[in-house]
């Protein structure tokens, strides 16, 4: 049998515990089906040996009791042993014992020892039973029924041990879930710390006390999330020194054009160009930076988005702020996500078109930040190629002197909070770029 997909566990723990289950289930009824057989031939001889020791004692009690006490012998029979006996006539109306191994096996037992000329019957005249034919004289026509009670052939519900059979399958089930956790605890541990390193944070070393190959698996992890914070350590640094190399003849060539340059035109020209460099350079660095090392703080998101869009409504046309129905309070890197908003806003201005608009609201346990523009929109095939690092668009919509690094700088900030950022055309023109973060971010 195979269960629906929405009934199996999806974690490795609920699935290894389902499995152990059915394991200790399948060899429960197999053992219990084994005894049920085992001890059915033995009972069905017991039950012979029982219906030829009733008709024997019978037989002689009648044979050997005086005539007139063989009335208070039968209905001693059947006040202490339930036994009855009534003559047999031509007109019973006589109903076979059932055909099963059971009956079978007793059948066999009890002719074996009484001779093949007794019948047995399951119910005669209507009255259920187990009878048994005989005859006191061998040479007598005469012959008797001797009717035991339907529930000397009733195996009675050995209640005792199903008690004790249920309480031993739920201590094993205990041990099994005791047993599994501990086996999955561990792999819970580093999927959490895994999923931080993936949200570009850094988790503390990995702690297990297990078998060899667990301890062996959080050593590498150890070192691989060590080895990675070393390397954007090394990047940040690096990338450091360039942005101050740099920046300092920038600053040089900007003072030398403002004096030297008499034409307005050409020296705001040059003044560009290198604002424009120095902005890269500024994208660079934060992008290699990354925000992981700034703490969450209770914040005010609309009032956070509401701070970053003030500074661009000096701007023509300057943003709509659509603010919707969102907690007082929520965790958040309020610089991190506020240079994810600006770059957003900034990403709409330059490949965009007017109105520009930013809208806040909140699904389930999801809040969800819109920045929308009516530009021409972007293909869907380069929807996610372009939350990339250095990725652009060669057509209207990209500019060739952007670094590609905007939309990956916010696409790394949603995944810091545990959020998703994505790109979404507009059914009337235009793009709408989305960021959902979870109410209790991290």
């Amino acid at each position: 049998m195979i269960l629906p997909r929405r009934l199996v566990p999806q974690t490795l723990l609920g699935r290894a515990f389902l499995l152990i289950s059915l394991v200790i289930f399948v060899s429960g009824m197999v053992w219990f089906a084994l005894f049920t057989l085992a001890g059915r031939e033995p009972r069905a001889r017991q039950l012979a040996e029982l219906a030829v020791s009733m008709v024997n004692l019978t037989k002689a009690g009648l044979v050997a009791a005086d005539p007139g006490k063989r009335v208070a012998l039968l209905q001693d029979l059947a006040e202490s042993e339930g036994v009855h006996l009534y003559p047999a006539e031509e007109s019973d109306t006589v109903t076979p014992l059932p055909d099963t191994f059971f009956f079978n096996v007793m059948k066999q037992a009890a002719e074996a020892q009484l001779g093949p000329q007794s019948r047995f019957a399951g119910e005669v005249n209507g009255q259920p039973g187990l009878w048994i034919s005989f005859s006191i004289d061998p040479d007598d026509n005469d012959e008797y029924w001797l009717m035991l009670p339907a529930g000397r052939a009733e195996r009675p519900v050995p209640w005792h041990w199903l008690g004790w059979g249920g309480a031993s399958l739920a201590l094993a089930l205990l041990v099994a879930w005791l047993i599994v956790s501990r086996v999955t605890r561990p792999l819970r541990i580093l999927a959490n710390a895994a999923r931080e390193v993936g949200q570009g944070r850094h988790p503390a070393p990995v702690t297990i006390n297990g078998a060899n190959e667990l301890r062996q698996l959080a050593d590498a992890f150890n070192r691989m999330s060590n080895d990675l914070q070393q390397i954007a350590a090394e990047r940040t640094e690096v990338l450091a020194g360039i942005s101050h190399d740099l920046r300092t003849p920038l600053a040089r060539l900007r003072l030398e054009c403002e004096m030297s340059i008499a034409d307005d035109e050409a020296r705001d020209a040059v003044v560009g160009d290198i604002e424009q460099m120095d902005a890269i350079i500024a994208q660079f660095l934060d992008y290699a930076r990354g925000d992981s090392n700034e703490t969450s703080v209770d914040t005010d998101l609309n009032a956070l988005v509401a701070q970053v869009i003030a500074r661009y409504l000096r701007t023509e046309p300057p943003p709509q702020f659509i603010p919707g129905d969102l907690p007082a309070s929520t965790r958040v890197r309020p610089k991190a996500l506020s240079r994810a908003i600006a770059n957003l806003l900034d990403n709409a201005r330059k490949y965009g078109a007017a109105p520009f608009s930013v809208e806040t609201r909140r699904e389930s346990s999801l809040l969800v930040i819109d920045v929308a523009d009516c530009g021409p929109g972007l293909p869907d095939a380069e929807l996610e190629r372009l939350k990339r690092p250095f990725t652009r668009l060669e057509n209207a919509r990209t500019d060739a002197s952007g670094t590609g690094l905007g939309l990956a700088i916010v696409d790394r900030i949603a995944r810091l909070h545990g959020g998703t950022f994505e790109l979404l055309n507009r059914p009337g023109g235009g793009l709408i770029a989305r960021l959902r973060i979870p109410t209790q971010a991290s």
